[in-house]
């Protein structure tokens, strides 16, 4: 009986292996908001690995939102294929559709947090995916420890395990950005998509929550888009930077420091 080789063992298990396949993949995507009949942006092609940071920027209105929403599925595509994880997300509905957003997560510039509700409640909001209703409607009125624990721990990830039972308006607008970050890691998501985070943070709060944001991302494995309005935040804290310019993307060569980036 002939038995098969032994593996080489000087080879490298990456060799072996190949490279990761894309985590996200867009081919000739157009998006439009869904109040417009024509395209914002178009023509894109574009392929994201998993643990990627992108800074997507551009002008007010270049139709960066109306990007990341379609990424997540809010929107669909005006045309084109958009593919996470190896399905075409823009042809699922239902429950398969939100099975594949729950691998999504976003942060936006007005963190969508209900400020009545204590931090804890607002934190575990990122379980919602993974929970009936009934268990949603149970958590509301009376916490289990483990759950309390889960969103201490998220908290903690972001230095406010301390705010853990304050009510959220209390807090100051870096803390509440750094709650709806927790809230994503309890999501515990594949992709990150971050809209305009820091656009109402004075400069040193920015820089401390983008630090947050893309090391907290970089840690767990997760890639992240996050658009831009500062160019230079943009050249420090991310691999690879995409210009919205004249409704399609332009992605800039690497090194540049945020020189050359139109934006107003």
């Amino acid at each position: 009986m002939t038995t098969a080789p032994a593996p080489d063992e000087t080879t490298p298990a990456t060799a072996q292996s190949g490279p990761a396949a894309p985590l996200l993949r867009l081919e000739g995507v157009a998006v439009a908001p869904p109040e417009r009949a024509t395209a914002v942006i178009s023509g894109i092609d574009l392929t994201i690995a998993p643990g990627e940071r992108i800074a997507l920027v551009g002008p007010s209105g270049a139709g960066k939102t109306t990007l990341l929403r379609t990424l997540n599925g809010q929107i669909r595509p005006h045309a084109g294929r958009l593919i996470f994880d190896g399905e075409e997300l823009s042809a699922l509905k239902g429950a398969r559709l939100r099975r594949a957003r729950s691998h999504i997560g976003l942060v936006t510039q007005k963190h969508d947090l209900v400020d009545p509700l204590r931090v804890d409640k607002n934190v575990m909001a990122g379980a919602l995916g993974r929970w009936s209703t009934l268990h949603a409607l149970r958590f509301l009125f009376w916490s289990k420890a483990e759950e309390l624990a889960e969103a201490e721990a998220a908290l903690a990830s972001v230095g406010l395990a301390a705010k853990l039972r304050q009510p959220t308006a209390s807090l100051s607008g870096g803390e509440q950005q750094r709650v709806a970050i927790a809230r994503v890691l309890v999501q515990a998501p594949r992709l990150l998509l971050a809209d305009e985070p820091v656009a109402s943070l004075d400069p040193r709060t920015a820089v401390e929550v983008l630090e947050l944001l893309t090391g907290l991302t970089q840690a767990r494995g997760m890639a992240l888009i996050c658009s831009l309005h500062q160019p230079e935040l943009a050249a420090r804290f991310f691999d690879r930077i995409v210009e919205v310019r004249d409704g399609v993307l332009v992605e800039q060569p690497a090194g540049r420091g945020g020189d050359g980036l139109r934006l107003v």
